[in-house]
């Protein structure tokens, strides 16, 4: 882990809250301090016992001992700790007197990440440890908003890893961020000052692809009128990501396998070897695990690419990020469109909160760019958002589902046509009768019924 301090500094958070003691913690690990909790007053002077801790982060109220009887046990041990007191309950009255009774700081909930980490390092700075930059060290998270338990799972993990040269397979359904999150593992790395490059392996035909990963020389292949440097060799010194690695051809996983392994890559058309420092993130929306088991994906390069598996969640399993996100979409596209914009007014954050977003963040950002674009007063409307999301749904409907809608309508025109003969509606789709009976059976439409319509 890429810690802010050369000694890190351990904190002792306490909570009754099992959700908010977990998130702290994630948060808290994420700035690179080290985390103990506890659960109660009781259990955290337990711990004290054992070790004492540069700062502690305590609740005001919980059963049992509370947060001030917490603080004065500590005071009469260790008068020179820091304590912290947080509560949903605070008023001035409280923070003024819990300040003049020793208590280092005092913060009301809700409070954010930065603000909580701000107060831990001026306490830091006050136990006699140099103020490090634990709120610069989130800038390496900064593109990803969150306030989700797994999502903060996630990127604890992730900022775990960075530090190693570990392979990395990041998976996730499409449109939840897998490309942020390679970026946001660089940026936490040792290799965050060489390049960064991105690859989709299923955007692109297979030899197009070959040619672009590992390079040729001229003269190659037709049109190949000059060398051109891979995109692993552009990577060299940094991060090669590769998006969608399970739409890569047979073919180019074996010439991938091999490079992973030598270390060095062979351009197209080239005898000679290039020597490559490349750390290698993977990301795919498919089950890998599958395409393994039929024989459709190798299972060294699987094993070779999975060495730490991230797994993103959907944006419904994370609906109290929508806010957050959606503001932020706001903020940026305002500004590129020129509109001095206020946000969202509740009745469009409700309706981005029920919607079902198939395609994620991705789809929740084109819902927000497009009620942007056509806002005319400084808050986007309730009505503007359902008319982007009505749209966005359509665009994102599931393949199985518009052939059912579009075989249904079909098969009721026909029907209208022939006012319910199925002989004829038959005949006219080139289909065989019993072969028309069983489309009409599985979409629940009775021939009957259009005896008296046509057309």
């Amino acid at each position: 882990m890429n810690a802010p301090y050369a000694d890190v500094p351990e904190i002792l958070v306490v909570d009754d809250d099992p959700a908010l003691l977990r998130l702290m913690q994630l948060r808290l690990e994420g700035a690179g301090l080290r985390v103990r909790v506890a659960d109660s007053g009781e259990r955290a002077l337990a711990l004290l016992a054992v070790k004492r801790p540069r700062v502690v982060v305590t609740d005001l109220l919980m059963p049992g001992m509370d947060g001030m009887a917490l603080f004065n046990a500590i005071r009469v041990e260790n008068p020179a700790l820091p304590v912290i007191i947080l509560t949903a309950h605070g008023s001035i009255p409280e923070a003024v007197s819990a300040v003049k009774g020793g208590v280092f700081g005092f913060l009301a909930k809700p409070f954010d990440a930065p603000t909580l980490l701000t107060e831990i390092e001026r306490a830091l700075g006050a136990a006699g440890i140099p103020a490090g930059p634990t709120t610069d060290s989130q800038a390496w998270r900064a593109a990803i908003l969150t306030r989700n338990p797994v999502m903060e799972e996630v990127l604890a993990k992730a900022r775990l890893v960075a530090s190693a040269d570990a392979p990395v397979l990041i998976c996730g359904d499409s449109g939840t961020g897998k490309e942020l999150l390679a970026r946001a593992i660089h940026a936490a790395s040792p290799r965050a000052g060489g390049p960064f490059v991105a690859i989709n392996c299923g955007a692109m035909p297979e030899a197009l692809l070959e040619s672009e990963l590992f390079g040729h020389v001229r003269g190659a292949f037709t049109g190949a009128v000059r060398d051109h440097r891979g995109l692993l060799a552009e990577a060299d010194g940094g991060t090669l990501l590769l998006d969608e690695i399970g739409d890569m051809p047979p073919a180019l996983q074996v010439k991938l396998l091999r490079v992973l392994q030598e270390q060095q890559v062979r351009p197209v058309g080239s005898v000679q070897h290039l020597p490559v420092n490349v750390r290698i993130v993977s990301a795919t929306h498919r089950d890998l695990d599958a395409a393994r088991e039929q024989g459709r994906f190798r299972e060294d390069l699987y094993y070779r690419l999975n060495v730490v598996n991230l797994r993103l969640p959907p944006l419904t399993a994370r609906r109290e990020d929508i806010p957050l996100l959606a503001a932020r979409f706001v903020s940026e596209l305002g500004q590129r469109y020129g509109k001095p914009l206020t946000g969202l007014t509740p009745e469009s954050v409700e309706l981005l909160l029920r919607a079902p977003w198939p395609g994620n963040v991705r789809q929740l950002y084109n819902v927000v760019e497009q009620a942007v674009a056509l806002a005319t007063t400084p808050w986007i409307s309730g009505t503007l958002v359902r008319q982007a999301i009505q749209r966005e749904q359509f665009e994102y409907e599931p393949f199985e589902e518009a052939r059912h809608r579009f075989e249904r309508r079909y098969l009721a025109r026909l029907l209208k046509l022939t006012a319910g003969n199925v002989t004829q509606a038959a005949r006219l789709a080139r289909r065989n009768r019993t072969e028309f009976y069983k489309l009409l059976h599985r979409h629940q439409l009775d021939a009957r019924l259009f005896k008296n319509l046509r057309g």
